[in-house]
């Protein structure tokens, strides 16, 4: 079964004034283009969930993924992520990196990863550190504080 949204966040979404009923077509075309099964919770936030270019919370910012997919070079990001960083290929960046570390997306276990350079990054290499939520709704809860 696949994990969605849960009611309480998109409660929080609509209060917040950024929950949009009708997908965005062209947001649609970016998840595509990322590989992102569109049935997921994943595509249910990017597709219906927006603030601008990126959402902040307790000082750590998230990208709005399909619009910086858009409206910038974020193959720069993926390739940064998959060479620099060494990440596997379904990994996606949700963030710059900035203060070098990060939250990632897997996009075929639909997993969130937290690391940080440095002995994270190794240990998640070397298969000691799993990503720290189930899915990306869990992600969301933890990082809205809606948990």
């Amino acid at each position: 079964m696949k994990v969605m949204i849960s009611k309480k966040l998109v409660d929080f979404f609509k209060q917040q004034g950024w929950w949009y009923e009708d997908a965005s077509a062209d947001y649609e075309v970016e998840l595509k283009k990322l590989d992102v099964d569109l049935s997921s919770d994943f595509a249910q936030f990017y597709l219906h969930v927006e603030d601008g270019p990126t959402f902040m919370q307790h000082g750590k910012e998230i990208y709005q993924v399909c619009w910086f997919s858009k409206n910038t070079n974020f193959d720069l990001d993926l390739k940064s992520t998959h060479e620099t960083l060494q990440l596997p290929q379904e990994y996606i960046p949700l963030d710059s990196f900035e203060g070098e570390s990060g939250y990632f997306y897997n996009r075929d276990t639909g997993e969130v990863l937290s690391v940080s350079l440095g002995d994270e990054l190794l240990e998640f290499k070397q298969g000691k550190l799993r990503p720290q939520w189930a899915n990306f709704n869990a992600f969301l809860e933890y990082y809205f504080e809606q948990a």
